[in-house]
Parts: structure tokens; C-alpha cells; sequence
């Protein structure tokens, strides 16, 4: 599905996973600066929408995800995972509840996946999960002048997924919004009166990329696993009760450290191109990891996320399609074995130095 606000004047399409929607509006940089020095909104309707409604709803998807669910306030938020029996990543949620059913937003083309899942777990609950991405899709707001509290019509619904003074929060990037397809343009419309920058995925990916958030599928591959990229702290409940792929986030938990970590790279400038999803980074001779994300960013330039090997050396200078580039620890080498991941300081960090 196409967006409407590809009509907007100056509006380059994305490509890639990311097609349907606008990689910017004529000035990436510009809107990046809006989106950090004030706010915006960001076009992210070529996302999938699944809605599960019925009375079991809640602690049904307690009971198949890594996340505690089954006292979700309504309206509030929640990210979590759904892992394979060896503990893989499968699938990454953003959700919120309504008092009446659960919506969960996912990466463009993974609703249909998603669904699959859902249904052949169902069994005789009363629960009636849904794809209705024809139907919905998500606007998202970012930026430290967001309003607190922004006017929404009535069956609007907002995923605060942990908006943060500087516009990085400890669980995710700004203000995620649910809202019928059919108004999305409307709904832009109306905060770009309000004062909102209209900003392209570009600016939203360069920032998410800088503030040290992965994004599943992009940065992640059929064997991460949650403590490699930080979703440790984010999408994962340590002290519940059962699920599937339990066994190996404890393991790792208590008792070892994952295999690779999630790193930020600060690549050569100099050199007039950025890394392709799934390049490898070597460190002399030897291949170490992948690439994932890659962008832009106007004030630290080109940067990516990379997936490596967990005693890669910190301080070392690694290679990523013949250019060199500086690690960012995002995952220390320590994770696991009870060590917690201190993201939001990490995240803070970035923020100030964004600010100097």
C-alpha cells in the first residue's frame, strides 16, 4: 500500500522493506534537526497491524511472549518478543491494549507471519487475533516538544514507547499512534498545524541508528538472541512464568554471555558510501560479524549498527567493505550472567553529546 503523504510536495519514496512510505521530503538533514531540536511526525504506515480482541487476550500473549502482559493497563504500552524453542528472535511487537483487544504493530510484511503464529496457538481460548493492517496504520511522533499528552481522536490509539527529554527513550524511539488508514493524512495534517515537521524514514532511521536501537530483521538474523541486542531489558520480563525460548534467556542470563553483541559504527567519512545490510565486518584478516542499519546522521555522519563477536576487542578499529570504522559499545562484552545492561545511560550519553 502506498501512502497518501507521498503526495506531499518534495517526496522521495523509500525503497526496500521500506517501500510504500517516504525516505524524505527534499532535506533529510533538515528534518533530522527537527525531529532533535524540536519534534515531528514520521510516516511509518507501511508497517503491519494485528489486532487480537476476546476476554483471554491478555494472558494468552503472557503466556507465548517474553513480555508480563497479563496486567497490562490499558493504554499502556509494551514491547515483547515472540522466540523460537531454541530462544531466536521470531518476531518483535509493539503493543498496547485498549480494555477491549490488544494492537500490536510489527515490521512491514511480518503481520501475515505473525498471524500464522497466533492462530495455531489459539487452541480454545476466547481470542481472535486479526490482521488489520488494510485497515490502520502508524504515524509516529519524536522529537523533546512533543506534547505530553497530544490530542487524539477518539479511536486513535498511542504507543508510548518511551519518549525521552532529548527524544531517546530507554524503550524505544518517540510515539507510536494506531490510526485508521483512511485518516492518516488527516491525522499528519493535523499536527503539522499544531507545529510538527513532516520527516521521511531516513531522518527517523538515522536517529533511531545513533540512539542504539535495533530494529528486527534489519539488525538482527535467525540466530540473535535477546541479550545480544539489549532487548533484554526492553522486551523481556525476567521474572515471569513460563514461555517458549525461556530456557535460553535464563541460561545466558544467569549463568554465560551471548555469542556476538550489538555495536554502533562511526564510519570513515571520507569515504562517500555507506555499508549494505549484511556486509561483513572484519577485523584485520578476520570476519567478525555483519553490518545491519546504516545512515546519514547530521551530526555524527555516517554510522551503522553491526552485529559482532562477543570478544571482538572494544577499542579495536574494524573494516566493514573496505572502510574503517570506530566501535560504540551498545551490548558490553560482559552482558549476561546477571551483568544489566545500562542502554539508557548509553542512550543518555548520546543525547548530551548531541547537545554540546
Amino acid at each position: 500500500m502506498s501512502s497518501p503523504l507521498l503526495s506531499e510536495a518534495g517526496a522521495v519514496p523509500a525503497d526496500g522493506l521500506d517501500a510504500g512510505v517516504a525516505a524524505h521530503y527534499g532535506d533529510p538533514y533538515a528534518e533530522q534537526r527537527a525531529l532533535a531540536s524540536s519534534w515531528g511526525v514520521v510516516d511509518r504506515s507501511n508497517r503491519d497491524v494485528v489486532r487480537v480482541s476476546g476476554p483471554d487476550r491478555l494472558s494468552w500473549l503472557h503466556s507465548l511472549t517474553t513480555q508480563h502482559l497479563e496486567r497490562l493497563a490499558a493504554g499502556a504500552a509494551a514491547q515483547a518478543l515472540v522466540l523460537s524453542p531454541q530462544g531466536h528472535v521470531e518476531h518483535h511487537l509493539t503493543l498496547t491494549d485498549d480494555g477491549s483487544a490488544v494492537w500490536i504493530h510489527v515490521e512491514p510484511g511480518m503481520g501475515a507471519a505473525l498471524l500464522e503464529f497466533l492462530l495455531s496457538m489459539r487452541f480454545m481460548l476466547r481470542v481472535e487475533p486479526e490482521d488489520v493492517t488494510a485497515d490502520y496504520a502508524v504515524l509516529s511522533l519524536l522529537g523533546p516538544d512533543v506534547p505530553a499528552q497530544p490530542e487524539l481522536p477518539d479511536g486513535d490509539l498511542r504507543l508510548d514507547t518511551g519518549l525521552g527529554a532529548a527524544g531517546l527513550g530507554t524503550a524505544g524511539l518517540g510515539t507510536d499512534l494506531i490510526v485508521p488508514r483512511a485518516e492518516l493524512a488527516a491525522r499528519a495534517a493535523e499536527f503539522r498545524s499544531a507545529g510538527a515537521a513532516l520527516a521521511g524514514l531516513w531522518a527517523y532511521e538515522a536517529l533511531r541508528i545513533a540512539a542504539g536501537l535495533p530494529r528486527f530483521g534489519l539488525d538482527t538474523d535467525h540466530r540473535t538472541i535477546p541479550h545480544e541486542v539489549g532487548w533484554i531489558e526492553t522486551a523481556v520480563h525476567l521474572s515471569k512464568g513460563c514461555y517458549r525460548g525461556q530456557e535460553t534467556v535464563a541460561r545466558v542470563h544467569n549463568l554465560g554471555h551471548p555469542p556476538r553483541r550489538l555495536v554502533l559504527l562511526h564510519l570513515d567519512g571520507s569515504e562517500d558510501k555507506l555499508p549494505a545490510h549484511g556486509d561483513e565486518v572484519r577485523l584485520e584478516e578476520a570476519s567478525v560479524g555483519f553490518t545491519g542499519s546504516a545512515a546519514r546522521h547530521y551530526e555524527l555522519g555516517p554510522i551503522a549498527l553491526a552485529l559482532v563477536k562477543r570478544t571482538t576487542p572494544v577499542t579495536a578499529t574494524l573494516q566493514v567493505d573496505g572502510v574503517a570504522a570506530a566501535q560504540e559499545v551498545i551490548v558490553p562484552p560482559d552482558a549476561g550472567a546477571n551483568v544489566q545492561l545500562d542502554v539508557r545511560r548509553f542512550r543518555a550519553g548520546l543525547a548530551g553529546r548531541g547537545r554540546e
